[in-house]
């Protein structure tokens, strides 16, 4: 057996500790903890230091990492509110978003600066819910009609952008139309799933012995839902689907059956933050910033030029479809939604993976795509924080 070395992970979680760590020190210094953390990963890796790298230890926490992102943010996702009204905004939206991106897309293929306009239309359709639901709690704003119509149009996007990638650029070779039948079959498989735990959860017996144990050493909701995220992980690896699917409908499926969730159980949701933010997500964006190809960016002027190209189109692509909530929201608002759409990294990191495997995306575009996203979460939430409490 291959002795396993806990070195590189050890450099990657200490890189993962200190990043929040000098942020709370110098806390006038607002800047999103995921980007310092991918900030430091760069420079540990061998663009910069080459103190670590990416062994079989670091490779599953990270993967694990990219489960639990997706995994809260489908936690994020209250399918129930996503009706009426509200669901026609975010739908319309979504399909403006989409076709403008893949404008966006052409035209930057026919600049030279990045191929594949369908996957780079995919990409830039995202918006980063996990960032977007703080500023909005932060600035009061997360139950209100604004931050409701921004929370749904996150969400939608998110969903879509997820479902889109897996059934257009899995790393299966199989045809759309069998895509189609596996993807259908895992919406019944989850269908079944939810039924189960639905059931099993009216059990009183059941449901007094998930309180009994709880808050106990078995802290057994945190183990039920590791199991349900795993599992549908595995299920959609098996299914040829990507992991990030499995993960993503994995949150939704909880938050879809955790109804009581301020009654039983209030802790259980603080937990699993804990237990995705404290360990394993961290993991994943230190491990993003070691891969990241900074020679690669700065071999052109080109991929140099992509970055602000990558950012004018996320905001092109999700800011400008914010303009039909302009019947509903005052200026300052609108703008502030715009600039929350347009904040994205989470899945542009986890789509530009999927396309270098796939061969779709060079190392160049990769990087120039991730730096756009380090910029957009770095400035955009800010600017739209700022804009609503000058408000």
């Amino acid at each position: 057996m291959e002795e396993i070395s806990f070195q590189n992970l050890l450099i990657v979680v200490a890189a993962g500790f200190a990043a929040p760590l000098a942020l709370g020190l110098v806390p006038r210094f607002r800047l999103p903890a995921v980007v310092l953390e991918i900030v430091i990963g760069i420079v540990i890796g061998p663009a910069v230091l080459g103190w670590v790298e990416v062994d079989e230890p670091v490779e599953v926490l990270a993967l694990v990492g990219l489960a639990f992102l997706l995994f809260l943010a489908g936690l994020e996702i209250d399918l129930s509110a996503l009706r009426g009204a509200l669901l026609r905004a975010a739908s319309l939206g979504f399909a403006l978003s989409l076709a403008l991106a893949l404008a966006a897309g052409f035209v930057l293929d026919l600049a030279g600066i990045a191929q594949e306009p369908l996957l780079i239309a995919i990409i830039l359709a995202s918006t980063s819910l996990g960032v977007v639901v703080p500023v909005l709690q932060d600035s009061g704003e997360v139950s209100s009609r604004f931050g409701q119509l921004v929370i749904a149009a996150a969400s939608i996007a998110d969903f879509a952008s997820v479902l889109l990638l897996t059934l257009l650029f899995s790393g299966e070779s199989t045809g759309i139309d069998a895509k189609l039948i596996l993807i259908g079959l895992f919406v019944l498989v989850i269908a079944a799933v939810a039924a189960g735990v639905a059931e099993a959860e009216r059990s009183r017996r059941i449901s007094t012995a998930l309180i009994s144990l709880q808050d106990t050493s078995a802290q057994i909701r945190v183990r039920g839902a590791f199991v349900l995220l795993i599992g549908m992980v595995a299920l959609a690896e098996q299914l040829g689907l990507e992991l990030i699917l499995g993960a993503f409908a994995a949150g939704a499926i909880l938050n879809h059956l955790d109804m009581d969730q301020g009654m039983t159980h209030p802790e259980y949701r603080r937990k699993l933050a804990a237990v995705g933010f404290g360990v394993f997500i961290p993991v994943f964006f230190v491990t993003s910033g070691v891969r990241f190809d900074l020679d690669a960016l700065f071999a052109s002027s080109t991929a140099i030029a992509s970055i602000p190209a990558f950012l004018a189109a996320l905001l092109v692509a999700r800011g400008l479809p914010a303009l039909l909530y302009r019947g509903e929201l005052d200026r300052r608002r609108l703008i502030a939604a715009a600039l929350l759409q347009a904040t994205s990294l989470p899945f542009i990191v986890a789509a530009t993976a999927i396309g270098e495997d796939l061969g779709l995306l060079d190392a160049a575009t990769s990087a120039g795509f991730i730096a756009a996203g380090l910029v957009s979460v770095l400035v955009f939430p800010l600017a739209a924080l700022s804009l609503l409490r000058s408000r």
